[in-house]
């Protein structure tokens, strides 16, 4: 029985992990997905959120995506993240300072401003500062 599947977590800038996993844990479009060696193939969105590796050993290591796409295949395992970022390197003051901007832009109802965007940009602020809270000790 296969017990590992290769993953790769790939941004615009750059690839940010590839080896070998046990179990991928991310929100999808359709729901919290839970990933296993030998899946049925997959292709959903990956909304805003953390995503949880478990390598081989036992070892885990936490990502954050703030959207793109998942697809799973018998031997792969590929998240095609809009940013993908370590959850070590997430820089909690920014993400707190980004949230308080969208959040005034929205309160001070001018029309010149995309609400779309800043509600889509309040909405992964808020789930990368529920990554780094809920990850970090």
């Amino acid at each position: 029985m296969v017990t590992t599947v290769h993953c790769s977590i790939v941004s615009a800038e750059k690839e940010v992990f590839s080896g070998q996993v046990e179990m991928v844990v991310a929100s999808g479009t359709i729901g919290e997905l839970g990933i296993f060696p030998g899946h049925t193939p997959l292709l959903t969105g990956v909304k805003p959120g953390a995503v949880r590796l478990k390598l081989e050993g036992g070892e885990e290591q936490i990502f954050f995506a703030s959207g793109g796409f998942i697809e799973v295949q018998p031997n792969a395992i590929t998240i095609l993240a809009d940013t993908a970022l370590r959850a070590d390197d997430l820089d909690e003051a920014a993400a707190n300072a980004a949230q308080e901007k969208a959040e005034k832009e929205l309160a001070d109802n001018k029309t010149d401003i995309d609400f779309g965007r800043v509600q889509a940009d309040l909405q992964e602020t808020v789930a990368m500062l529920r990554t780094i809270r809920k990850f970090r000790k």
